[in-house]
């Protein structure tokens, strides 16, 4: 198969008579040409002018088509662009004459139409084929010689577009743009000249840098030309001093531009004015130094002023903190005063009726200081709890349970003139607390609310999950559970409303209330991780929200506790570790009493060699706050020595243990001062007897 053009492979076949059109085309589909058969010469010449003649690649036509029609076809080919000749390949008979027929072709063709072959008949195949094979050859050299006509003249568009647009371009900018060859003489330069030296680009292109700057002023940049031909790029800084204009600044940059051997045929030009920068600049530096010493100017006056209102502002912080104090101070004061007082008394009684021999009133006054103590416990870890450092013991609870459980409590606290509604839900809404100080929290806020309706009225307690909207001053990330308390009592003033959980803070007549109780739920709510809300208006009752961190899973269960007498002991070594010498002797007694073997120790380093020894140890009982190593850390050092001792823990106010999940290990447990003879023999048996543990 002959190869063929990309384009202008198809054979335009005119043969009117017999079969000679089928024939050749059956022939030329053989050799892989697509032949298009024409009727007459109208078509052929048609399809010539028409679209996609121009792709024609041979013209073969009997000489019997060329009698009619003829002059269509040289119509059409007189249209084709000056590239195309498209070969026209005619079969002759050979009885008209070959020198007749071309005689007669040549003269009605156009004088442009050259390429014309006369072939006589009888052809063979063979000859045909390779006439033709030749024809679109020297065809195809004419499409090549059109594709680079076509690249050419692309290119020169494309580069005089390039040109057009770099001019623009550099024309626009306010800045020198040039090139100059290696003789200086400027081959580029666009419209700014005009503007800096009063010459157009054309009167600059073709003259060299001296014609244009002088030579005075040439003599100072001869040196950065040297280095620019030389391939340094260069940079300087220079007064143009121009004739008839004024002088500028200018910054000169020299930029060396090799050719494709990589020869440096010149260098291109570029000069920036930077008077107005630099003037700038100089104008900058006087403000930034105005600037500088005004603003050290201020500062000193400012931080005098600050000097003055911080020595104000501590001396207001210390005028309140002390005020605060006072009030706290005043408050502890007048209760522990009283309770001190019916403690004293009690006992100063007790001494004289011991000494008179007189018995029967000892169990009253005994009684009476009792109480008093109690009391003042009471006040105690109200106060811890306001101050967020009592001991909680963290647990999942049900508070739908819990306020099922304390309903018939409080329908006996409130009195029949207090409806008491509750609203709980089906499922558990389990919450993280300490289960006492919720119990006390709920009672003191349900108290609140009945000395705020002396008249009787309706008190709600709501058990639900909270809103994302409600968590907002709490000190963790949700989910919550809130314990809702409201009452249709008396309400709060604005004023009452702001002081409700400061401590000592009261409505109540004197000598009614500690002004603990809402400081108390503050505090356990704060210290829990949760929060307290409150909303009041004076003749609208009151509502305060109790919210407490929300759990999935089960509510712990609790153990019930065993009244009465604490247990006795069977011998077993208790070692106590107390540095209040009054509390270890009350410990020691009561363990000796229950038939518990004690031993002291003062401190950790005496007790150290205690656990170092070979002596049977059944439980240690250290106080947390001790001198030097804290009990908790000794209870660390003891677990090393004997890794299965069982420890108590015990605290009238330590900081680290404020939260017993976090405090106590395995084993471990914790009983807080002041407490009772029976309470502490219960706890000591059942640490001893493996009861529940942290």
């Amino acid at each position: 198969m002959h190869r063929r053009a990309a384009q202008g492979f198809e054979i335009l076949v005119c043969a009117p008579f017999g079969r000679d059109a089928e024939s050749m085309g059956e022939l030329l589909a053989r050799e892989g040409y697509r032949a298009e058969v024409c009727t007459d010469l109208r078509a052929l010449a048609a399809r010539v002018a028409g679209e996609g003649g121009e792709a024609v690649g041979l013209i073969l036509a009997t000489q019997e088509a060329l009698e009619l029609g003829f002059d269509a076809l040289a119509r059409a080919l007189r249209l084709q662009p000056e590239w195309s000749d498209i070969p026209i390949m005619v079969l002759a008979a050979r009885r008209t004459g070959r020198d007749d027929a071309i005689v007669g072709l040549r003269h009605r063709l156009p004088e442009t139409v050259t390429n014309v072959m006369i072939l006589e008949r009888p052809l063979g195949a063979e000859s045909l084929v390779s006439s033709i094979a030749s024809s679109m050859r020297a065809r195809q050299k004419q499409f090549e010689m059109r594709d680079r006509l076509r690249d050419l003249t692309a290119s020169r568009e494309a580069l005089a577009a390039s040109e057009r647009e770099l001019r623009l371009v550099t024309d626009s900018l306010p800045v020198l743009i040039a090139f100059v060859d290696r003789e200086l003489v400027y081959r580029f330069a666009n419209r700014a000249y005009e503007d800096w030296f009063g010459r157009g680009a054309g009167s600059v292109i073709g003259h060299t840098i001296p014609d244009i700057l002088g030579p005075g002023q040439f003599a100072t940049r001869r040196e950065a030309v040297t280095q620019a031909l030389a391939g340094e790029p260069v940079r300087l800084e220079t007064r143009l001093a121009m004739p008839g204009r004024t002088d500028r600044l200018a910054e000169i940059r020299y930029l060396p531009r090799r050719d494709a051997a990589g020869r440096v045929d010149g260098f291109h030009i570029f000069v920036l004015d930077v008077t107005a920068q630099k003037r700038m600049e100089t104008e900058l530096r006087e403000a930034a130094a105005m600037l500088e010493a005004r603003v050290a100017e201020r500062t000193e006056a400012l931080s005098a002023e600050m000097t003055r209102r911080e020595g104000a502002e501590e001396a207001l912080r210390q005028s309140q903190k002390m005020e605060a104090i006072g009030q706290l101070t005043g408050g502890i004061a007048h209760d522990f005063n009283n309770m001190l007082a019916g403690v004293i008394g009690s006992l100063d009684l007790m001494r004289r009726r011991i000494e008179t021999g007189d018995t029967q009133a000892l169990e009253r006054y005994r009684t009476n200081a009792m109480q008093a103590a109690q009391r003042a416990a009471t006040l105690t870890a109200r106060l811890l709890a306001f101050g967020r450092r009592q001991s909680l013991d963290l647990k999942a609870l049900d508070l739908n349970t819990v306020v099922r459980e304390m309903e018939e409590l409080l329908r006996r606290t409130l009195g029949e003139n207090i409806a008491i509604r509750t609203v709980l839900g089906p499922e558990p809404l389990v919450a993280r607390t300490d289960v006492s100080q919720l119990e006390n929290s709920l009672l003191n806020l349900a108290i609140n609310a009945r000395d705020a309706m002396p008249e009787g009225g309706r008190l709600t307690i709501t058990a639900r999950r909270a809103g994302p909207e409600e968590a907002g001053a709490a000190l963790r990330a949700g989910p919550f559970a809130v314990l809702e308390v409201a009452d249709t009592g008396s309400g709060m003033s604005p004023e009452t409303l702001a002081k409700a959980f400061e401590p000592f803070f009261t409505t109540k007549p004197l000598g009614q209330g500690t002004g603990l109780g809402l400081s108390q739920i503050y505090g356990f709510a704060r210290q829990s991780g949760g929060h307290v809300a409150i909303e009041s208006r004076e003749g609208k009752g009151t509502t305060i929200r109790l919210l407490l961190p929300a759990e999935p899973g089960d509510v712990a269960s609790e153990a019930a506790a065993a009244p009465g007498e604490a247990p006795a002991g069977q011998g077993e070594t208790v070692l106590v570790v107390e540095d209040e010498g009054l509390v270890r002797m009350l410990i020691v007694d009561v363990l000796a009493d229950l038939g518990y073997q004690p031993i002291e120790a003062v401190d950790a380093a005496m007790a150290l060699p205690i656990l170092e020894s070979a002596a049977r140890i059944d439980l240690l009982v250290t106080d947390v706050g001790l001198p030097g190593m804290n009990g908790r850390q000794l209870a660390e050092v003891a677990r090393r020595l004997r890794p299965e001792l069982k420890i108590l823990f015990v605290t009238g106010y330590a900081e680290s243990a404020s939260v017993r999940g976090a405090f106590l290990g395995e084993n471990m447990d914790l009983i807080a001062k002041p407490f009772e003879y029976e309470a502490l023999g219960a706890k000591v048996r059942e640490m001893i007897l493996g009861g529940p543990a942290a």
